[in-house]
C-alpha cells in the first residue's frame, strides 16, 4: 500500500491506533474498536452516526488523543506499543514539523508497522504517489485484521445503496444546485470557503450523488474565500456546510445558521428564503460515515425522491433509510 510499500506481519494485529475518522471508521467496521489504543485525533468525529447502529456503541471517552499543544510526541507511540498505525506517514509531517522520515522509520521499526494512504484529497504536491479510493483502501485495511468476509459484506450494502439511489436520481437538469461551504467559515465577517465538487474522496458521496455544485465553474482551484455578495452572483439552490455533522453541535450549527439570516445580503439568498441550509459530512471519512453522509445527502438533495431531511433525527425514523441499518450493525458486531 503506497506510500509504505509491502509490509508484513507476525500475526493478525490486536492493537492499533489512527489519524482520524477515515482509516478509524474502517477499523471499527472491521470490528476492531476493542483494540483501539489511541488517536492523533479524537475530536471532530461525527460519532453521533454510530447511535443510530443498534448494539454498536462507539465512545472516545478511555482514547488517548495522542497530538498536543506541543505537537506529536513520540514517546507516545512506545507507551502506546501497538501492532498497527493506520496513518499516512507524509500526512502526518505536516501537522508535526518536527518529525521526520527517520522517526516513522524508528516508529515502524522498534513499535509496529505503518500502513496508510491519504485518500481524502487528491491533487497536493506533496502526495506524488497512487491514491486509493474508500473501497481500495478498505480492503486494504480488511486484510490487515484477516476481517475479508466483513469487508465484502460491508462492500455489498455500499454498492446495494448505490444502485438503488442511481435508479431515482432525477434528470441532470432538474438536480437541484449546491453550494458548498465550510461550517468553520467566519460567519460573523460574512468570509466563507467554498468548494467546488472534486474527485476525492472527501466529496464521495457527492459525486455518487450526482450533485451538480453551484461554484463548480467558477472557481479555479481547490477553494475560494468569498463574501456573501459573490454567493449571491451565484445564489445556489441549497447551501451545505462540509463538516456540519463532525464539527460543531446542532446548537452550534443553528447559531451559526441565524447570523447568515440576520444579514442584510446574506438573507437575500435563495436557499436562506427557502431554507434549505444543511449540515454536510466530514471529509474524512470511512465506509460507515460514508453510508450516513450519502443517506443524509440524498434527502438534502433530492427529498421528492428519498424523502425530507429533518436533521439528524432523520437516520432514526423508520421509513426512507436508504440502508439497513441492522445489517450495518451486524457486520461490526460479527453476528452477520
Amino acid at each position: 500500500m503506497p506510500p509504505m510499500g509491502e509490509v508484513t506481519f507476525e500475526s493478525v494485529p490486536e492493537s492499533w491506533i489512527a489519524y482520524f475518522s477515515n482509516y478509524g471508521d474502517m477499523a471499527i467496521a472491521l470490528g476492531q474498536l476493542d483494540g483501539l489504543r489511541g488517536l492523533i485525533f479524537t475530536e471532530n468525529w461525527p460519532l453521533s452516526f454510530y447511535d443510530y447502529l443498534p448494539g454498536v456503541d462507539v465512545s472516545f471517552d478511555d482514547v488517548p488523543q495522542m497530538m498536543g499543544e506541543g505537537g506529536l510526541d513520540k514517546e507516545v507511540f512506545y507507551e502506546l506499543d501497538c501492532d498497527v498505525h493506520l496513518m499516512d506517514p507524509n500526512f502526518i509531517r505536516r501537522l508535526a514539523d518536527e518529525w521526520a522520515a527517520e522517526d516513522f522509520a524508528e516508529v515502524e521499526t522498534n513499535v509496529g508497522p505503518i500502513l496508510g494512504n491519504s485518500i481524502r484529497r487528491r491533487g497536493e504536491e506533496w502526495h506524488d504517489y497512487p491514491y486509493l479510493s474508500l473501497y481500495e483502501a478498505f480492503e486494504k485495511i480488511s486484510e490487515v485484521f484477516d476481517e475479508r468476509e466483513r469487508y465484502e459484506a460491508l462492500s455489498a450494502v455500499h454498492e446495494e445503496m448505490l444502485s438503488n439511489v442511481e435508479s431515482k436520481l432525477p434528470p441532470e437538469e432538474e438536480r437541484t444546485t449546491v453550494g458548498l461551504l465550510s461550517i468553520n467559515s467566519d460567519f460573523e465577517k460574512g468570509a466563507f470557503y467554498a468548494y467546488p465538487v472534486h474527485d476525492e474522496n472527501g466529496h464521495k458521496q457527492y459525486r455518487d450523488l450526482g450533485m451538480r455544485g453551484a461554484f463548480d465553474d467558477v472557481i479555479d482551484g481547490s477553494y475560494a474565500q468569498w463574501d456573501y455578495e459573490q454567493l449571491l452572483e451565484v445564489d445556489p439552490d441549497a447551501l451545505l456546510f462540509q463538516y456540519g455533522f463532525s464539527h460543531v453541535s446542532t446548537e452550534e450549527f443553528e447559531a451559526k445558521i441565524r447570523r447568515m439570516r440576520q444579514d442584510p445580503v446574506g438573507k437575500q439568498l435563495s436557499a436562506v428564503k427557502n431554507d434549505r441550509l444543511y449540515r454536510g459530512g466530514t471529509s474524512y471519512q470511512g465506509p460507515i460515515v460514508n453510508l450516513f453522509q450519502t443517506e443524509a445527502a440524498a434527502k438534502q438533495f433530492y427529498p421528492d425522491a428519498f424523502g425530507e431531511w429533518n436533521g439528524v433525527e432523520t437516520f432514526a425514523a423508520d421509513e426512507g433509510p436508504l440502508f439497513d441499518r441492522q445489517r450495518v450493525a451486524d457486520i461490526v458486531t460479527g453476528e452477520f
